[in-house]
């Protein structure tokens, strides 16, 4: 069993539209794919028919993955989130004290992470450093590139 994953209602509607548009489009599509590629004749030399199955594997494990996330999924009541420390959900503005860069983040769940948005998941390094800290603590990340000093600035919904 996977381990329980935190996520807003957005979040978890979005798991189900995928899942529902895989079940619903990309499987038949490569159904349809295999059988085509099967009436074309042998099948141990038919490139066509070795990709449709393989891709169909990769979609099977992609839709046994989202049911196993959605399953172990648990909302989050963003109504009793708390900002007076770091917690998932909260939007955390942080210091880098090396090069006085200001970041903002916002704490998610591994499934709902995009960079781009400023959403960072909640396992990340710098997640797990900022977790349970208030504004104005001081902390030393241990990242990919070595240990970076930040300073919580704002913790905010």
């Amino acid at each position: 069993m996977s381990r329980v994953s935190y996520m807003t209602d957005e979040g978890l509607k979005k798991l189900r539209e995928e899942l529902a548009l895989l079940e619903s489009v990309e499987r038949p599509k490569i159904s349809r794919q295999i059988a085509e590629a099967r009436d074309k004749g042998d099948l141990s030399e038919n490139a066509e028919y070795e990709a449709a199955k393989e891709a169909q594997g990769l979609l099977e494990m992609r839709i046994a993955k989202l049911k196993e996330t959605i399953a172990a999924s648990r909302l989050i009541d963003e109504s009793k989130l708390d900002t007076s420390k770091v917690q998932i959900m909260n939007k955390v503005k942080i210091k880098n004290l090396k090069n006085n860069a200001v970041m903002v983040y916002t704490l998610v769940s591994e499934s709902e992470a995009d960079l781009k948005a400023g959403k960072i998941s909640i396992s990340t390094p710098i997640a797990q450093g900022l977790l349970g800290k208030k504004v104005g603590d001081k902390v030393e990340i241990s990242v990919p590139a070595g240990k970076v000093p930040f300073e919580i600035l704002d913790i905010s919904l």
